[in-house]
């Protein structure tokens, strides 16, 4: 396999400057992160399901599906912090592998939940082995892609994301029609379902996963740092260092609004979907069990279509922040995300408005990700680069995990209604202004190498 890059020149485009060695690890570390994206969407389809399901009373099932998100969040923060600190200390390739190993098992484990405190435990673990993956990803395609290609390269790993969500949106509405023609095999439910084939592919991940070979970067550094005595993946000298430090404490509130904006708030649409859905049907005289397939099929179809507008909001902001800048292009993303998230939660009433609300929504929520994937690892050195760009990206789902939280108790306070949902949403949907009061202080990267000790 080749590793030695094609002569470079200023009009090659970035994809020429790439060794079939590059795509091998670029493709792999791609596969990982659109895998665990699909097994998040999953879990955002099959939440209210599962929840009544599970629980005695129908009428919490909005609140303590809230609860499931936290605790799937907090799983998700610990993992984060503690392989994106092992892939630092013993590397990129192995502890990624890990990772998606875990989320793989425990997504499908999911499926035999026969109550909540067991649903939650699964997608604690679940969380734990999601929370991997984004910084070790990053970081491996950042160590060893060249410098000229490494802002696309993310951006594209990032974009691509979005193929994972569509295809969970496509399979989850495949098993809607097939439960509501009773062909799910072994008396399944359509959430049942969802999470055990969410679990096959990522398995599948880990056999391709296990032949990649760990940046020379990171060996290189590696070898350096036994002698200097550098530590890798410390969080005390990550946190002790003047630089490091602040970056890591800016970053982390940078992050923390994006992610409050799309797991704290805008992956509750299928919620809105619902109610809605049942509102348009409500004088069809469907039975129940025929309104569940046909709320599972329409939650599925504007998942899809938050997904297409991802696909080009992230596109669209990764060039954004390479022709314009990180901080520019973090900036005008963040806007756009509070901008589409009080569309949803305020405007979408009627069926039509699902058709192009979602997508604008998926456009100004997802965006903002793709420049996280470009700008994280340019805050860092190799010997902390999946250590902080997973304490900013992951540690910021603890506070991510409170707007859950946080919406189910304002619901509750509210009567427990849609109405009460909504405004609950609207009333967290602030945090995202907030990111961009932090970009003062940071750096901006575009054009600069990776930094070093």
């Amino acid at each position: 396999m080749s590793t030695t890059p094609p002569t470079s020149s200023a009009q090659q485009p970035w994809y020429k400057l790439m060794t079939s060695h590059h795509w091998f690890v670029f493709s792999v570390a791609s596969l990982a992160w659109l895998f665990d994206c699909m097994d998040q969407q999953f879990f955002n389809l099959g939440r209210g399901a599962a929840m009544e399901q599970l629980l005695p009373d129908k009428s919490k099932v909005a609140e303590f599906g809230s609860y499931t998100t936290s605790v799937f969040l907090v799983g998700w923060a610990v993992g984060g912090l503690l392989f994106g600190a092992m892939g630092d200390r013993y590397g990129r390739a192995k502890i990624l592998t890990l990772s998606v190993l875990l989320y793989s098992v425990f997504t499908g484990l999911s499926a035999l939940s026969t109550g909540f405190f067991d649903f939650c435990v699964y997608r604690f673990l679940t969380g734990m082995g999601v929370g991997g993956v984004f910084g070790l990803a990053v970081a491996l395609v950042a160590d060893t892609v060249p410098d000229k290609t490494r802002a696309p390269a993310l951006g594209l790993l990032q974009s691509l994301s979005s193929i994972g969500n569509i295809s969970a949106a496509l399979i989850g509405m495949g098993i809607a029609a097939l439960a509501a023609h009773h062909l799910l095999p072994g008396g399944l439910t359509t959430w049942q379902a969802m999470f055990l084939v969410g679990s096959t592919p990522a398995f599948l991940c880990v056999f391709i996963l296990a032949k990649l070979k760990e940046p020379q970067k990171w060996v290189d550094a590696k070898a350096a740092g036994k002698i200097s005595g550098i530590k890798f993946g410390s969080y005390g000298a990550l946190l002790s260092h003047p630089r490091w430090r602040k970056h890591a404490w800016a970053g982390l509130a940078l992050c923390s609004a994006g992610i409050i904006g799309l797991w704290g708030i805008g992956n509750f649409h299928p919620t809105i979907v619902s109610s809605v859905v049942t509102e348009h049907l409500k004088n069809s005289g469907i039975s129940a069990e025929k309104l569940a397939s046909e709320k599972a099929f329409w939650t599925s179809v504007a998942l899809l279509m938050q997904n297409v507008g991802a696909f080009f909001g992230m596109t669209a902001m990764a060039k954004l922040a390479q022709v314009k800048g990180r901080k520019f292009a973090f900036a005008l993303a963040l806007f756009l995300s509070f901008a589409s998230t009080v569309l949803v939660f305020k405007g979408l009433r009627e069926f039509s408005d699902i058709f192009w609300m979602i997508p604008l929504m998926g456009f100004g929520q997802l965006g903002v990700f793709a420049v996280y994937a470009i700008y994280l690892p340019e805050l860092f050195p190799t010997s902390l680069r999946a250590t902080g760009t997973s304490f900013c990206y992951n540690f910021g789902r603890l506070a991510a995990a409170t707007a859950p939280f946080t919406i189910g108790q304002i619901t509750k306070s509210l009567g427990g209604n849609i109405e009460g949902f909504r405004t609950a949403g609207l009333t967290v949907s602030f945090v995202l202004l907030l990111g961009i009061l932090v970009l003062p202080l940071l750096p901006e990267t575009k054009d600069q190498p990776l930094p070093e000790e």
